[in-house]
């Protein structure tokens, strides 16, 4: 029968059961498990380390729970760690391998970039796909130094999840995200408006056609963006 568990057993909170020499073998599991990851990832190579794919991430868990369980678990033993380590190094190469060779495999496991805006205006379909929100495209782009959105021609969201975009060559009348539109937008004027979540260029009254929205501010002419 399992003894009872003693409330703040300072030993077994700090020791436990395991005999001082243990400590010694964690250092060497430590090492041991160190040295061959490392060298497995060094034969990955640039692009798993360079961006986290939905692959990538994948590897990550699996290796994180493959590598802390032979660190402090006695009862695992060290190649048995290590095989489940190269294993599942040895899966991620061969997927690496697959989607270079076959563009359809890498749009199904990596996905594929989707335009998010074009000529200034922003397309809710492609952030539905990636579940954002306008306002958080309006960020990812006041972070590259885009003030209005009609200085861009179009802009994605890549498979990594970062944003590309492209300035446009003559830019017009749009949207000005500098302040940021959450923060209080100028009421609509006689002049030409836009709509305040997707900066769709309009002078009328009611609901915006492309998404819906009701707020419309007074368009402004968008300066050169250099990307």
């Amino acid at each position: 029968m399992d003894q009872p568990v003693v409330a703040f057993d300072w030993m077994r909170m700090f020791l436990g059961d395991a005999p001082p020499l243990f400590l010694v073998e964690i250092v060497f599991r430590i090492g041991v498990i160190w040295l061959w990851t490392l060298a497995l990832l060094r034969w990955i190579g640039g692009r798993s380390i360079a961006q986290l794919s939905l692959t990538e991430f994948l590897l990550v868990i699996a290796l994180g729970s493959a590598v802390g369980d032979s660190l402090f678990y006695p009862d695992v033993p060290l190649v048995h760690a290590m095989l489940v380590v190269f294993g599942i190094v040895c899966l991620d190469k061969l997927v690496d391998v697959v989607i270079r060779r076959w563009t359809k495999v890498k749009a199904v496991i990596d996905g594929q970039p989707h335009e998010v805006l074009h000529n200034g205006q922003i397309l809710n379909d492609g952030l539905n796909i990636h579940r954002i929100g306008a306002f958080e495209l309006m960020e990812m782009l006041r972070m590259k130094g885009v003030m209005n959105l009609a200085s861009v021609s179009h802009a994605y969201i890549e498979p990594s999840g970062q944003l590309s975009a492209f300035p446009a060559q003559q830019p017009g009348l749009g949207l000005p995200i500098v302040p940021p539109p959450e923060l209080g937008t100028v009421p609509p004027g006689d002049g030409q408006n836009c709509c305040c979540s997707c900066g769709l260029l309009r002078d009328d009254p009611g609901r915006c056609p492309a998404c819906g929205a009701i707020r419309q501010t007074p368009a402004t002419q968008a300066k050169q963006w250099n990307g």
